[in-house]
Formats: structure tokens, C-alpha cells, sequence
């Protein structure tokens, strides 16, 4: 088990794959990765939303299908927090990835820090990109703000996928809130800090990220029960069997929502992703998290199959 101190900053501050260049390449040499030399982004830029210049990649091509948007964690990055599964993940389907407000290449601004705030700031990307409904993923805060983007905009939600977040402040230990409350900018671990500087060279900004997020979930209240039911999108609840989040959490989570399902992985936060904290994990172990969420994401259209079949058998059966 990762000691309190750091796995409360893992819960905090990201999500990441090992550390990563401007790509999302592994810096790390424990475990072969896929290469993602034909996964760069295919587009990039600044969207004006909300008053913020919200930072946005997309990878693959024009596609007909339905986008695959990527939610990182708090005090992480694109490439730090998805670097490992963006070259699988983008096999078969386009994907938009953003930084949040305060994070990587998005500056902060004077203007609220929530979760629902960053919901409405993906919720008007998409508007802008002309995706009028995309599939959610979104990793430890940036779960709880794919939450929030299905309350607030429910109509834009075509499927979720919610990895180790929270809606409740008992999803998490109580040792995790003990240790926020005394936590200081110098027990943010290093790594984290330089794969900021790489991409905005500013100790100011560094540190307003670090304040942003700490206090956000220091000021952390409970979600209604309702807020969660009123879901209709199918969720995938994802949690690690050793999770800084609890979880008994991510089950309660899963039978509350209307469409929901649980997958609980062996592993710490985020491992099973290859994040930023467990860089040793074995290439199989992402691959086998893809496709359980590709399995997940792709049951739309299976049902349709099985339909489709089942039509084609009744009118064989008319007929006799």
C-alpha cells in the first residue's frame, strides 16, 4: 500500500502515465510501450470558452463515429496522465484530449475553480468543434467532472467512463482529508512539478495550480444522491482494488446510477493506466484497460447487432 502522504497527492494532483516528452512518450524504460510516433495530434489549440483559452488536442482523423473526450487529473497533463493509452485508445475512434483551467498549456484566469465549471468548459469545446455528442473519460478529478458534464449537459453524453473519482467526501479515507488540510506546496512530488515546467516554464504557475486544486478539494461537499441517479448516459465505474478512493465508493456510485456498471482492477490509482506514480507497469496491463473500456463504449452498437439478429429470427419464425 502507497504511504498516505503520497497517495493523497496521486488522488490530488493527477493521473499520469510514466513521466513523458511533449508527445506522450514514455521517458521510462520498464516495459515496452506502443509507439506513439503516428499519435500525435492531428489538431491543436486554444478555444475560447467561458473566458478561458482552454487548451485542446485531437487525435485521428475526421470521423463519423462518436468522439472519445479525455479528462486528466488534477495537476496533471495530457500526456502525463493519458500518454500510455492515447496511441491505443486512438486505434479506432478520433479523440479530443483538454487541459483544464490552470493546467499545462491553459493559464488560470479570475474565475471559479469547480468541477462543474470545468463540465461547462467541455461542454462548450464540444459545441465549438461541432461534435454534437461524444463519449467521457475522465481519470481521478477529471472523473468527477465527466460526472458533471452528464448532469449539467446531459444531452452531449453519449457514454461515461469514471475512473477512481468521487462524488462524496467519504469515498475517501479520512487520513486523505487530514493530510490536505496540513498539506503544503513542497509535499507536491517533484516529478509532478517538472512536467508542468516543461510545458509552462513558471513557478507562478505551478504553484497556482497546486493552490487551485488543493483547495478545491479541501472545500470538497457532498454530491446529492440525486444529482447522481438523475445519469441517464451508461457509466462505467473503474476503481483499483488498492485505490486511494474507496471501493465500497465506486460500488455505491455504480448502483446509484441508472445505467451503471463497476469495474473494480487490481492495483493503485490509476496503475492499471501506467500512471505517472506506477511507471513499471507491463504494456499488457494498459492494453487490457482498453479493452474493457473499448468493450464498454462499443456496447451501443453490439446491442444494435444483437437487434438487428433477433428481427431477422422473429421474421424467420413469421414465416413458418
Amino acid at each position: 500500500m502507497i504511504h498516505i502522504r503520497a497517495f493523497a497527492f496521486i488522488a490530488l494532483l493527477l493521473g499520469a502515465a510514466a513521466p513523458v516528452n511533449a508527445h506522450g512518450q514514455s521517458n521510462h524504460t520498464a516495459g515496452k510501450m506502443t509507439s506513439n510516433a503516428s499519435y500525435k495530434p492531428t489538431r491543436s489549440g486554444y478555444a475560447p470558452v467561458n473566458g478561458l483559452q482552454l487548451y485542446y488536442e485531437v487525435y485521428g482523423g475526421e470521423t463519423t463515429g462518436v468522439p472519445l473526450v479525455l479528462l486528466h487529473g488534477g495537476g496533471s497533463t495530457i500526456g502525463t496522465n493519458f500518454g500510455r493509452v492515447i496511441p491505443l485508445l486512438g486505434k479506432n475512434r478520433q479523440l479530443i484530449a483538454v487541459e483544464f483551467q490552470a493546467h499545462g498549456h491553459t493559464r488560470d484566469i479570475d474565475r471559479p475553480f469547480t468541477f462543474a465549471q470545468d463540465a461547462d468548459d467541455v461542454a462548450a469545446l464540444l459545441a465549438l468543434l461541432r461534435a454534437p455528442k461524444a463519449d467521457v473519460l475522465g481519470f481521478s478529478n477529471g472523473g468527477s467532472t465527466a460526472l458533471q458534464v452528464a448532469i449539467r449537459h446531459p444531452k452531449v453524453v453519449n457514454r461515461i467512463v469514471t475512473i477512481a473519482s468521487i462524488y462524496k467526501r467519504d469515498g475517501m479515507p479520512a487520513e486523505f482529508w487530514d493530510f490536505m488540510e496540513k498539506g503544503t506546496f513542497a509535499d507536491m512530488p517533484q516529478v509532478y512539478k517538472d512536467e508542468y515546467l516543461k510545458i509552462n516554464p513558471s513557478q507562478e504557475g505551478v504553484r497556482a495550480m497546486y493552490e487551485r486544486d488543493s483547495r478545491r478539494m479541501i472545500g470538497f461537499a457532498d454530491w446529492p444522491d440525486a444529482d447522481i441517479r438523475s445519469i441517464q448516459a451508461p457509466t462505467l465505474v473503474v476503481v483499483g482494488d488498492r485505490d486511494v478512493v474507496r471501493p465500497e465508493h465506486a460500488l455505491e456510485m455504480s448502483r446509484l446510477l441508472p445505467h451503471g456498471r463497476l469495474s473494480i482492477l487490481p492495483g493503485t490509482h490509476g496503475e492499471y493506466m501506467g500512471e505517472i506514480m506506477t511507471p513499471n507497469v507491463h504494456e499488457r496491463v494498459p492494453q487490457l484497460f482498453v479493452a474493457l473500456v473499448e468493450e464498454f463504449l462499443s456496447a451501443d452498437s453490439k446491442q444494435g447487432m444483437h437487434l438487428a439478429a433477433f428481427r431477422t429470427m422473429e421474421r424467420g419464425f413469421q414465416r413458418i
